[in-house]
């Protein structure tokens, strides 16, 4: 496909999101070097019972062009986001285009929340391309797809009423034998939550998410698929339990500091009350996405 031949939709999908953050996506989306040829806003909470993955089908599905790039509202584009996300789509059968993210962060609590809620650059950078590739999925935050491709995966997964529909609709893809490419240029920004209570909503609703998708086995992370680390939680709070149950006080003291010197190694100080309040808000997330689960 020629860039002369090329044509773009970008669809995008909010619920109760403010007008200005709306306003701010629009204008960075019309001043990229490569202007859409289509914008499309579905607004979630027009639409009785509308999650995010019937959201974006419905955006898809108004679509006029076979290009579709997605961002979410609360993300920035960079200005040359889309021409480098649609670049790979000039070689032959190029399925899906994996954008990447900067998290963005104003104070040091911030900087420690990324540890948590999304891969960082410089993870991002030392793999190679095609160790990204099978390794790391697209987010719907930054990507793109053929409009074909995303009939042949049955769309997003409309039985989620939350998130985790990017992951349901890579893993589709994966088993109907895409091919997926990186372009770690295509950038968006993405701001941290500002406080630890939104910080711990965030989690939540991803692990409710992970419960209701059911991806016990991810065909490329594999042990490092979602659910199999989310049950490792549940394990490690198991055994603290029984440590404490049957006295095993000094062996309770040694898992608390190994627990204590693995979250200061992952996210510094902050790391001592983010990785708790994280693997509450997974727990109680995953369970929650399990039983509300179609």
């Amino acid at each position: 496909m020629t860039s002369e031949k090329m044509k773009v939709s970008v669809c995008v999908t909010t619920k109760n999101e403010r007008e200005e953050t709306i306003k701010k996506l629009f204008d960075a989306l019309n001043n990229q070097t490569l202007k859409p040829n289509e914008i499309i806003i579905i607004d979630a909470k027009d639409y009785d019972n509308c999650s995010r993955s019937i959201g974006r089908n419905i955006a898809i599905k108004k679509a006029k062009n076979e290009i579709i790039a997605l961002t979410d509202v609360g993300c920035l584009p960079k200005k040359d986001w889309l021409e480098k996300l649609t670049k790979p789509f000039q070689q032959k059968n190029i399925d899906v285009v994996a954008g990447f993210y900067n998290m963005t962060y104003k104070n040091n609590l911030q900087k420690s929340m990324r540890k948590f809620l999304g891969v960082l650059p410089s993870k991002f950078n030392k793999q190679s391309l095609l160790l990204r590739s099978k390794n790391f999925l697209p987010s719907a935050r930054s990507m793109a797809f053929t409009k074909s491709i995303w009939k042949k995966a049955g769309g997003f997964p409309e039985k989620l009423s939350g998130t985790a529909e990017d992951t349901l609709f890579n893993v589709n893809l994966i088993k109907a034998g895409v091919k997926f490419v990186t372009a770690k240029n295509a950038i968006v920004e993405w701001g941290m939550p500002e406080t630890i209570s939104n910080f711990q909503l965030a989690i939540f609703n991803y692990a409710e998410g992970d419960g209701q998708a059911g991806i016990w086995w991810h065909p490329t992370k594999r042990f490092q698929s979602h659910n199999i680390k989310i049950s490792l939680i549940y394990l490690r709070y198991l055994l603290a339990f029984i440590f404490l149950a049957f006295g095993y006080y000094g062996t309770l003291g040694v898992f608390t500091g190994i627990y204590m010197l693995y979250a200061f190694g992952k996210a510094g100080l902050w790391g001592l009350i983010l990785q708790p309040v994280s693997d509450i808000a997974v727990m109680a997330g995953f369970i929650r996405g399990i039983m509300t689960s179609k």
